[in-house]
């Protein structure tokens, strides 16, 4: 029997078993993924994730890939650009972006070095449901065998299509069309301080430096275009790039690394994140845009409220309740705010005057993200 079984170990699920492992708790995480492995992503860690990471002791491990930290942002707009600071997280006044063949592995191996019990190639065939409550799950590793595993609480961290989350029928809320189609990829011989924004007539084209003196390159166009897009997508791509001069010049003076790596299923929709037995935290709970390119920031920073609040309902189900009650609001103080911003974003219906309006929007709403990381530890536990 474990205190709780955490379904997905990339950015959310590892942090989550981390936090509850080194506050004595039993846990499980299994991932059907074997460790290391990539992941779409859009790369960037935004200081409140940052800071995340080094509460954890794991910014030194992060840095030591050799991932560039990123101090400023600069914001181009064609006639001029403007380079400024995002506010610090405390003292982090950086951001960053890992590959994620990196990152996942720091966060699985610091579950483990918790105490987290790590089933990489497992995957999960069913949810166990016993008298209205989450039990377990049942699946099977890369032997085949079945394997039954019982928790107190069963924590979904799988993604956007969480099989968790459809299994207890978690309550989908403010579910909006996906409104973009993206493409990103790897370029060498790309030199960048930090991470570059070119927003253009219908495209937004971003640029930041990542490990192995690589860049990330990301475009991205309205949904509507997906079809054209595929059909062509390195000369889609470029024709994007070429509507920012500055970047285009230094694309071709580099070459591409990688492949084309890309999606138009982009929906947005918040779940439900708890009930009898079970949790949600990251994208299986909240999924937005990746033009907001703070899906990670969002996954650990939700990954440390939910693991707070786990522990501090530990001494009943009452308590539980409250504690995860508590999550979700604190969760949603951030998102539900944010969304129609990244919403308005992934439009591409903005003008070069209101998109710098949405990013400060964006860069606001963080500081909420920044209060609720420092003030963490200030908190009294709830009781029931």
């Amino acid at each position: 029997m474990y205190d709780a079984i955490v379904v997905g170990a990339r950015c959310a699920g590892s942090p989550t078993a981390m936090l509850l492992a080194r506050r004595g708790h039993r846990v499980l995480v299994v991932d059907r993924a074997a460790f290391p492995s990539d992941a779409l992503s859009t790369l960037f860690i935004h200081q409140p994730g940052v800071a995340c990471l080094k509460r954890w002791g794991l910014l030194e491990q992060v840095a030591a890939t050799g991932c560039p930290p990123a101090p400023a942002l600069t914001f181009d707009v064609g006639p001029f650009a403007l380079t400024g600071a995002p506010p610090p997280a405390g003292d982090v006044a950086v951001g960053y972006a890992p590959r994620r063949v990196l990152l996942d592995q720091i966060l699985v191996e610091a579950a483990a070095a918790a105490g987290a019990e790590v089933r990489e190639r497992f995957s999960v065939d069913e949810v166990l449901v016993e008298d209205g409550r989450v039990a377990g799950i049942r699946g099977h590793g890369p032997g085949g065998a079945t394997v039954t595993e019982r928790a107190r609480i069963v924590v979904g961290a799988d993604g956007r299509g969480s099989r968790v989350a459809r299994a207890v029928g978690a309550p989908t809320y403010d579910a909006r069309p996906g409104r973009t189609c993206l493409y990103y990829t790897f370029w060498s011989g790309v030199p960048l301080d930090g991470p570059e924004l070119f927003p253009r007539d219908g495209r937004m084209v971003i640029a930041g430096p990542t490990n192995d003196g690589l860049a990330v390159v990301i475009v991205s166009w309205p949904r509507h275009e997906f079809r054209e897009v595929r059909a062509d997508v390195e000369r889609s791509f470029l024709e994007a790039t070429d509507l920012a001069p500055s970047l285009a010049a230094r694309l071709l003076a580099g070459e591409r690394a990688d492949r084309f790596y890309g999606t138009a299923d982009l929906p947005f929709f918040f779940r439900k994140p708890y009930g009898p037995g079970w949790a949600l935290v990251g994208d299986s709970g909240w999924w937005k845009d990746p033009l907001s390119t703070h899906g990670i920031t969002a996954a650990l920073h939700d990954a440390e409220l939910l693991a707070a609040a786990v522990v501090a309902g530990s001494a009943s189900d009452r308590a539980t309740e409250l504690a995860l009650a508590g999550y979700q609001q604190r969760r949603d103080r951030l998102a539900v705010p944010m969304h129609p911003v990244v919403d308005r974003l992934a439009s591409h219906e903005w003008d070069q005057v209101e998109v710098g309006r949405l990013l400060r929007e964006l860069a606001t709403l963080m500081a909420v993200e920044v209060d609720d990381i420092l003030g963490l530890d200030r908190e009294p536990a709830r009781t029931a």
